[in-house]
């Protein structure tokens, strides 16, 4: 084992009783309760704590703490069904070293960001968490638009948001002001925002109550934003390495390689630490509409409900931008969203036609919604 991944294994994973502790819940149950008899009698069910090129580690089973993923649904599935760090699958009770996943039950949420590259395919950053917390340090490398992109991407998870500012003692340096900041996000993005402080344990130490038993809690963020010192802080060891930023641009550098489930101490919840990403290319846009509630409110007071407002009379937004009830640069970049997401929706939209399929099965998780399907959601 990686020593960056020591102490991540929980020392009560094997113990059946205990599978609540590691995420388990009805949802899974009624599933359970759905498959054959004989794939419920043969099987145990195990969580993916992470993956290696193919090989994954489990938590959950008895015999094994290594598996594969069976031929049949390595050939039948898309890269967004195969299994993601936090998924829940089936493993046989009787194995031989490595153990074979045969099964992967749905999620009851699932980030999801465009994979890197040309292809248009979904990347599963993480399955079946409560709750994500979206880190972004106070420092030069601050931004609300990349919150914004990353908001996007989380509501439409299914997975409860919370924005953590970190590096809140080097803000000052920044120019930027604290409270201010923090009272224009959650005014604007209608969540809770909370902020950390490097020379402050107890800032950190107050983020348990996002986690509990039972409970899987996400960090997400670019590079060298502190996802890993929250972790460690949290679990009580080095058990993540961290690197310093940039010195000219505040910028992060990768410390974390891949994505893993770590387990926090008294069976006090579970995390997943996710490598920076830079760049968050959206998927569908499907959480457009609840990221920029505030700008589809004036939008529902234009005079016409197809307005595309792009200056047609009676149109609200103009007004709102005006008297400042809409930030111009969010605006702006809601509007630049929407075109992404309805790209990736077109890109998809032709995938579907190459591959047989019917036109918009695609994209029918969300269709990269533009302003008048925004609209007709809200």
């Amino acid at each position: 084992m990686p020593s960056d991944e020591r102490g991540a294994r929980p020392s009560w994973h094997a113990d059946p009783a205990r599978r609540a502790s590691l995420g388990w819940s009805d949802f899974f149950d009624k599933q359970l309760a759905r498959l054959e008899r004989s794939k419920r009698e043969s099987m145990l069910p195990v969580r993916v704590a992470a993956e290696h090129r193919g090989r994954y580690e489990i938590w959950g089973h008895p015999k094994a703490d290594r598996a594969r993923l069976a031929g049949r649904l390595r050939k039948d599935s898309t890269r967004e069904q195969l299994p993601a760090v936090g998924d829940w699958a089936l493993a046989p009770r009787r194995v031989h070293g490595l153990a074979t996943l045969a099964h992967v039950f749905e999620r009851h949420s699932a980030f999801l960001r465009k994979a890197a590259g040309q292809v248009t395919e979904a990347q599963v950053v993480a399955a079946n968490v409560d709750t994500v917390l979206l880190v972004c340090s106070l420092n030069r490398d601050y931004s609300a638009r990349r919150i914004e992109r990353y908001l996007t991407q989380l509501y439409e998870s299914g997975a409860r948001p919370v924005v953590v500012l970190s590096k809140a003692d080097v803000a000052a340096s920044s120019a930027i002001d604290v409270d201010a900041t923090c009272a224009e996000l959650a005014a604007q993005l209608d969540i809770e925002v909370v902020t950390t402080r490097t020379d402050d344990p107890a800032s950190i130490e107050a983020l348990r109550r996002f986690a509990g038993d039972g409970q899987t809690v996400a960090l997400v963020g670019s590079s060298g934003v502190g996802k890993s010192t929250i972790i460690n802080a949290l679990v009580g060891e080095q058990l993540l390495a961290t690197s310093e930023v940039r010195e000219d641009d505040d910028r992060g550098r990768h410390t974390t390689r891949h994505r893993q489930l770590v387990a926090l101490p008294e069976r006090a919840g579970l995390l997943v630490d996710t490598p920076g990403m830079r760049e968050l290319s959206l998927w569908d846009g499907a959480g457009l509409g609840e990221a920029f509630d505030d700008v589809l409110a004036v939008a529902a007071r234009c005079h016409f409900r197809d307005c595309s407002h792009e200056g047609e009379p009676g149109c609200a937004v103009p007004d709102a931008l005006a008297s400042g009830e809409l930030d111009a640069e969010r605006y702006e970049h809601f509007c630049k969203l929407t075109e992404e997401a309805a790209t990736q929706a077109a890109r998809r939209e032709q995938r579907g036609w190459s591959e047989g399929q019917r036109p918009g099965e695609a994209g029918a998780r969300g269709g990269g919604a533009g302003w008048r399907e925004l609209e007709k959601k809200d």
